[in-house]
């Protein structure tokens, strides 16, 4: 715990990364995001067909002799496998240090230093490589270029070169 002039109390990172680490990861997580978000997509899925039946049968649907009963009960156990899953998959990304922040748009935030400041290297679907960060209290609308220095370098990143 801080001083309370030091600011708000920040979550302790599990690992910082460095750019070149990070762009490594990314050949994993073009693969993996799309399995969380088609979870993500089958869960609100399964959400809505659930208030559909309750809204089409009300109490009667949860009767064990109700002809969706079956159904409810298949669905309720896909719920329970999704939300599992996608839970030990985020939880697992948490771990690395890696935050995962959009599903629909792929962005997903890295643990990092730049210029001794702990920030999120920042990276969405789509983009090459990790090239932006923010600070931890910022956003997506905040994210900065990694960019070189006057004098052509780059603050404390481990940038890979190709």
């Amino acid at each position: 715990m801080g001083d309370a002039n030091d600011g708000p109390d920040l979550p302790e990172p599990a690992k910082l990364w460095t750019v070149g680490e990070a762009d490594l990861r990314l050949d994993g997580l073009r693969e993996l995001l799309p399995r969380l978000r088609a979870w993500a997509v089958r869960l609100q899925a399964i959400g809505e067909e659930r208030e559909r039946l309750a809204t089409f049968w009300g109490a009667e649907l949860t009767a064990p002799d109700h002809p969706d009963h079956g159904l409810l009960d298949r669905l309720d156990r896909e719920t329970e496998t999704l939300r599992a899953q996608l839970d030990r998959e985020v939880r697992g990304l948490h771990g690395e240090g890696i935050e995962v922040k959009d599903l629909d748009a792929g962005l997903v935030d890295f643990y990092g230093l730049v210029d001794r400041e702990v920030v999120f290297l920042c990276w969405r679907r789509g983009e090459p490589d990790v090239a932006f960060y923010h600070r931890l209290d910022g956003g997506f609308r905040t994210r900065r270029p990694l960019e070189a220095k006057p004098g052509g370098t780059v603050p404390d990143l481990g940038r890979r070169t190709h």
